[in-house]
This record gives C-alpha cells, sequence and structure tokens, in this order.
C-alpha cells in the first residue's frame, strides 16, 4: 500500500483509462493484462483445455472487448483464483461469461468481499475440475492459497500455474513469503508442507500471477523442489 494510503475507483471509470492485453505465454495458454498497470499488476490466465477453457486468477477489468475475445476462444467453463488478493471483479467477470463457477478454498471464505451464487467453496487439498486439471490447495500467505495442475499441457509435460503461491523470480526459482510488502518469510515447516503436498504432481512448466518477473519453461519440478531445498537451508542456517 502506497504511503497515501489506500484509494478507489469504479470499474466504469477503470474502463475509461484501461484496456487488457492478451498474449499467448505457451500452447493453450494466453495471458490477460491490464494496461497500464493497475493495483499491483497481475495477470489472469486463460487455460485452453480439452475439458473446458478455465481462467485462472483474475483481474480488476472486464470490458467488452474483453468478453468477445474470450468467447471468441471458447468461452470459459470455470473460474478459479488461487488466493484472496486476486479476488477483486470476479463476480462481474463470471456474470459477463455467463455466469460460470467460480471454485474458491474454503479456507478463505472470510475474505469474500461480495458473495454471489456463482461461488462454489471447496474444502481438502485438492479438487478436480476436468480430466487432467487439478486445484491443490498449498496455503502459503493465505490459508487457502491454491495452485492449478495441468497435467496433459504440452503432449503430457504438465503444467502448474503457481499465482504467487509459488512466486516465480526473475532467476528461474521460484520462492515464499508470508508478507511480501513486509518481506516476511514463510516457516521452513509450511514450506515443507506446501513441497509434501505437490510431490505427487508432475510437471514441467511452472507460471506465475507476473509478467516479466521469470517463469520456468523446462525442468519445473526439480526446479521447485531445489527451490524448496535452497529456502529451508537458508532459514536452517545458524
Amino acid at each position: 500500500m502506497p504511503a497515501s494510503g489506500q484509494t478507489w475507483t469504479t470499474l466504469e471509470a477503470l474502463r475509461k483509462t484501461h484496456a487488457n492485453k492478451f498474449r499467448r505465454l505457451a500452447p493453450g495458454l494466453t495471458t490477460i493484462e491490464t494496461t497500464p498497470a493497475f493495483g499491483i499488476g497481475q495477470r489472469a490466465i486463460l487455460a485452453q483445455t480439452p475439458a473446458g477453457n478455465v481462467l485462472w486468477d483474475c483481474i480488476a477489468l472486464i470490458d467488452d472487448a474483453t468478453v468477445d475475445l474470450i468467447q471468441g476462444l471458447g468461452g470459459v467453463t470455470a473460474i478459479a483464483i488461487s488466493h484472496p488478493h486476486y479476488y477483486t471483479t470476479m463476480l462481474e467477470w463470471s456474470r459477463a461469461l455467463g455466469h460460470v463457477p467460480i471454485h474458491l478454498h474454503a479456507a478463505d471464505r472470510r475474505w469474500v468481499m461480495r458473495a454471489g451464487p456463482e461461488v462454489k467453496f471447496w474444502q481438502g487439498d485438492t479438487r478436480p475440475l476436468g480430466p487432467g486439471l487439478t486445484l491443490i490447495r498449498l496455503g502459503g500467505h493465505f490459508d487457502g492459497g491454491t495452485v492449478l495442475h495441468w497435467a496433459d499441457w504440452g503432449e503430457g509435460r504438465g503444467v502448474l500455474l503457481s499465482g504467487d503461491i509459488l512466486q516465480v523470480v526473475p532467476s528461474g526459482h521460484v520462492s515464499f513469503m508470508w508478507s511480501y510488502p513486509n518481506y516476511l518469510p514463510l516457516s521452513a515447516a509450511k514450506v515443507r508442507r506446501m513441497a509434501d503436498i505437490l510431490e505427487p504432481f508432475a510437471f514441467d512448466a511452472v507460471y506465475g500471477a507476473f509478467s516479466g518477473r521469470g517463469q520456468i519453461d523446462t525442468n519445473g519440478k526439480q526446479v521447485v523442489t531445489q527451490s524448496v531445498a535452497r529456502y529451508i537451508a537458508r532459514l536452517n542456517e545458524t
């Protein structure tokens, strides 16, 4: 938050000053980002899967052009969001795209400021969205922090859409924080638990919530394993 404090706007006002851009991230994955940058500058990712398209994470701006482009790419069957920082205008997105379900982890229910019938809470550590598509609750800087695993992506290579639950950094690794603005790390125990939950899932690529901050195109599972070990080792130094 800036030193001047919070400021507020409306969706109508935002539509007059900003627009969304679409960019091919990788086969079957298209990013949607607002320009000029808005808020914390996160991106949404449209995953075009054989089981139906899924909008992963959410950005504030939704307008007619965005809806037209998404519908032209096959629409969406579901929205899934990693954690409350990206809840934003999720109800407007859902309703503009045909009242599609919004999948949120129940552990973060108290952070939903505007509820609606489109919001579907789930529990546990995993929830299938369709063949080869799984939401995985890892926790992290929110109790319900979630990633999306697409097992069949890239001819079976697999991809993990990580939001900033696993923060992809410019070095091509991942890291973990409890509070990014205040640089407060997660504990070694919580990061180890995240790694344990991820262990059964194979993935070659990892794509996070922000463009220009690095991405992992190959050897993603190995990179995450190495990143976890490095992180825990640093925390355990005396």
